[in-house]
């Protein structure tokens, strides 16, 4: 069939949207027609080359639809299902998924392949030419094929506009507070850099039980919308988050201090180390280059403070357990996705998009693409005829 994507053709180029030809799925793949997707920042580090996916590549790993069509051997998903894409696959058999860390699983090694997980062929193609898909998913697109491991079934009535977050961000900034950094009842906590994945960090300690959550984010813009989330100070920059956190903790230092920023940076880690307490933890959440080998760190401090630096891909949780779980803690108001969602696009105005990610505009912004509005399109024409045979007003 032929679709609409997001190709990435050469690096520090904008995304091409561009018609491209996409092949049935394989015995353990599935056709998803997508209805959203979020725009993350990884994908700005497909671009600048922090992170090396293969080109030509089609974007996007944040993305939730509605499957089209199984293949053979598909066991757990029928057409109709609505799914999200988790960024790393689960197959469930492997030592990582046996043991409870599914955000390792082992066929996560195949992503930097942009190729489909079962065989390493494409299923994507333009111009002539196999691309890559980001994560092996490739949300930038109106239709993708993927293979089973990686999509989650949801409940159909969740809002697809909602649930993508769910497939990469939000999981992970919940996840670095909750299993990453294991806040607890009375912690203090600090959070660096609040997009999306730093708004879902401070929803995450906040239910968790942190007494002090300090935001710090250069955007002054974002502080009522921070403070809303559950942060209870916010400072402007990481000279003001130290005599902040000195204050707000009696000068201990904070008990978890989680880096969210939209690019790791080598010589900010020392930073975060010296405002976090005695066997306090840091926990690198964002990603550095994947050329920068050196930090800067007091390593008497590391050692005789007994601090801990921890990293964590998906937030160290579990996707197929964790989605449902923030699903129902959304619809029970204990956590919020709809605050983060500050716009949506179509699929034509990713690099828009990206413009303003790049700025500082929007805390978090999602494409929305035309299945969804027929989708929200057919929902209401059901409610009208509901009502009308109840005897309600049409």
């Amino acid at each position: 069939m032929e679709t609409l994507a997001a190709v990435l053709w050469d690096r520090s180029s904008p995304w091409s949207v561009e018609p491209i030809e996409l092949d049935p799925p394989g015995p353990d793949e599935v056709l998803v027609e997508l209805h959203a997707s979020g725009l993350c920042h990884s994908e700005e580090h497909i671009v600048t080359g922090d992170m090396p996916f293969r080109l030509p590549c089609v974007g996007g790993h944040e993305g939730a639809g509605v499957v089209v069509e199984v293949g053979a051997r598909v066991s757990s998903l029928v057409p109709g299902d609505h799914v999200v894409f988790g960024f790393v696959p689960s197959c469930g058999r492997c030592r990582q998924c046996a043991t409870g860390h599914q955000n390792l699983c082992e066929l996560g090694a195949k992503m930097y392949t942009g190729r489909q997980i079962a065989d390493g062929t494409a299923r994507h193609h333009a111009r002539g030419q196999d691309l890559a898909i980001a994560c092996m998913i490739g949300t930038f697109a109106h239709h993708t094929v993927a293979h089973e491991s990686s999509c989650i079934r949801i409940p159909a009535h969740v809002p697809l506009d909602r649930a993508c977050l769910l497939g990469c961000g939000f999981v992970t900034g919940w996840g670095s507070a909750v299993y990453a950094a294991d806040v607890r009842p009375g912690d203090t906590v600090a959070v660096a850099g609040v997009g999306g994945i730093g708004a879902a960090a401070i929803q995450g300690a906040r239910l968790a039980g942190a007494r002090v959550i300090v935001a710090v984010e250069t955007v002054a813009e974002k502080q009522d919308l921070i403070l809303s989330l559950g942060a209870t100070h916010v400072a402007t920059s990481w000279e003001q988050a130290a005599a902040v956190i000195r204050e707000a903790t009696w000068n201990r230092g904070v008990d978890r201090f989680i880096c969210t920023m939209s690019r790791g940076d080598g010589e900010l880690l020392g930073q975060a180390l010296a405002m976090t307490a005695s066997r306090g933890r840091v926990v690198v959440t964002n990603v550095h280059p994947a050329a920068q080998r050196t930090v800067s760190l007091n390593m008497m401090d590391l050692t005789l403070s007994e601090k801990h630096i921890v990293g964590t891909i998906y937030g160290s949780g579990n996707a197929r357990a964790d989605i449902p779980k923030l699903l129902e803690l959304w619809q029970s108001g204990q956590v919020d996705l709809d605050a983060v969602v500050s716009h949506s696009y179509p699929l034509e105005g990713v690099n828009d998009g990206y413009e303003d990610m790049r700025s500082g505009r929007f805390l978090r912004t999602v494409l929305r693409y035309p299945a969804a509005d027929a989708l929200d399109a057919r929902t209401a024409r059901e409610a009208r005829l509901d009502g009308h045979l109840q005897g309600q007003p049409a």
